[in-house]
């Protein structure tokens, strides 16, 4: 049996964003009809669709679909995951990872779902620093924690292609609130992050 990769896209969008790409390479100075060309158009419509699937996701509703009763009161890190953003300045990608703890206050939630908010986010337009604290807020909102603590490290295609054009810098972002905002909880937390421990 063969093989067929199934995606859903919706219609009149691809329909819409085909027709704008087509005129975009044009007025590009390249030819939309050469070979290489000609499916393009449709790729990034359906890519761009993708890559921005965020606004159809909800992450207060992910986070509760996984919230349990659990009587702990201990940091809980989800470090090194693994982020890919447009910046909606330039329209380039910037990528990078995100750290994310809460002090829970009753309820917890699925390890895999504080990931699920990253990308809830990430695959918007973004800047880095709004990244951060939507992170943050829908934790806090979900689950009400004593504390909630996120720190983003990213790449900037922005500034290493185009601009400045500086190859390796990375730009980091944090946000903390609750028990966070005390030194000696961030700081054991920017520690935990830093470790190598596996």
């Amino acid at each position: 049996m063969a093989y067929k990769k199934t995606e859903h896209f919706d219609e009149q969008v691809t329909k819409e964003l085909m027709e704008s790409y087509k005129k975009t390479i044009g007025l590009l100075g390249e030819d939309p009809s050469r070979e290489g060309l000609i499916q393009t158009p449709e790729r990034l419509a359906k890519a761009m669709q993708y890559i921005t699937q965020g606004y159809q996701l909800d992450a207060k509703e992910i986070l509760n679909s996984a919230k349990f009763h659990e009587d702990v009161s201990e940091m809980i890190i989800v470090k090194d995951i693994e982020l890919y953003s447009i910046c909606e300045h330039h329209m380039l990608p910037f990528y990078g990872k995100a750290h994310v703890a809460y002090i829970p206050n009753g309820w917890i939630t699925g390890l895999s779902k504080i990931a699920r908010v990253v990308d809830v986010y990430s695959r918007r337009m973004q800047v880095q620093e709004r990244l951060t604290t939507q992170i943050l807020a829908a934790i806090r909102e979900s689950l009400n924690p004593l504390g909630v603590a996120v720190v983003i490290e990213a790449s900037h295609l922005c500034m290493m292609m185009r601009g400045v054009q500086k190859q390796n810098s990375v730009t980091t972002t944090s946000a903390f609130w609750g028990e966070f905002e005390k030194n000696e909880t961030r700081s054991e937390f920017v520690k935990l992050i830093s470790a190598r421990l596996h």
